[in-house]
């Protein structure tokens, strides 16, 4: 049956009348903006983001200038007189067992809890980054070493395992713990680094830098690492928060920072026979420690969502 198309008549728009240039054309004035602008301007916008941050702000200043916050030594001027006292002028939150005042314990116990969260978080991240990526965008034999090795330090838990070697260490310092634990974490930020390096290495960029000449090591460092280290970004956050705990959970069990060392860990240890006749010595280092740790989370979440761009497009 023919067809009827060639009779019938068309119509074409002047082109003064469809401005199409003007329409669809660019704006080149305008920078281009970055998946990171992107995130900012998500995070700008959300109070968690605000509240967690100056948690952190205020926890970070704590840790490197406790002077400020209390004049009063920590581990001096312990009287036995003092026993489970409660507060009294120049000492908020009362006394320890020892005689010892909580307030002050408190605020010195900062710096070695975050000490070994932030020890342990710089040694998994940039351990896990790097085998993670090299695995990821390389492949063949070193990606099937490494997978496997993951496999084995997976089936371990982190806190298992760092309770078994350090029972046999002889010396227990912040950066022995953060070695510890970062013997048995890096898998997860390998594996979530591997997963998204495998995702970007396929992207256009990437097919068009590779027929420019550009070497493979530096499409890595230059291209796919930026544009694949957002995830591991978030976890790392979550993962500071989550070495803290480990790092008091040992020092709970009596095989973490010596009881020399001021840690939280080591103050909710002490206060156990305690707990009945003056539980302030317990509760106010797990307040402390609580907040430290809901503070890592809700910074973790705000980063999560303001780089996840199926979040973005939610909202």
């Amino acid at each position: 049956m023919p067809s009827n198309r060639q009779t019938q008549p068309h119509f074409v728009a002047a082109l003064e009348d469809t401005p199409i240039a003007a329409i669809d054309r660019l704006d080149e004035t305008e920078k281009a903006r970055s998946t990171w602008a992107d995130a900012w301007e998500s995070l700008r916008g959300k109070p968690s983001f605000w509240i967690a941050s100056a948690l952190i702000l205020l926890i970070v200043i704590v840790a490197l200038f406790p002077g400020i916050f209390t004049q009063v030594p920590p581990d001096q001027n312990c009287l036995l007189a003092n026993s489970n006292k409660g507060p009294e002028e120049g000492h908020l939150l009362g006394f320890t067992r020892q005689g010892c005042d909580v307030y002050s314990r408190m605020i010195h116990g900062t710096q070695a809890s975050v000490t070994v969260g932030l020890l342990a978080t710089m040694i998994v991240t940039l351990f896990g980054l790097v085998v993670g990526a090299l695995a990821g965008y390389y492949g063949g034999f070193f990606d099937a070493i490494v997978s496997r090795i993951g496999d084995i330090f997976f089936a371990v838990p982190t806190v298992l395992g760092a309770i078994v070697l350090m029972s046999v260490l002889p010396e227990r310092t912040p950066v022995t713990i953060a070695l510890v634990l970062s013997i048995f974490a890096w898998p997860q930020i390998a594996r979530i680094m591997r997963g998204s390096v495998l995702s970007a290495r396929n992207s256009d960029y990437v097919t068009a830098s590779i027929a420019l000449g550009v070497s493979k090591f530096r499409i890595l460092v230059r291209h796919v690492v930026p544009n694949a280290i957002a995830p591991v970004i978030v976890i790392a956050t979550v993962s500071l928060g989550t070495f803290i705990v480990a790092e008091a959970t040992l020092s709970f069990l009596g095989i973490g920072l010596p009881p020399q060392i001021m840690s939280w860990g080591n103050d909710i240890n002490s206060a156990q026979s305690s707990i009945r006749t003056n539980p302030q010595v317990l509760i106010y280092p797990a307040i402390a420690l609580s907040l430290t740790v809901l503070a890592f989370l809700m910074l973790g979440d705000a980063v999560r969502d303001a780089l996840d761009p199926e979040s973005r497009a939610r909202r």
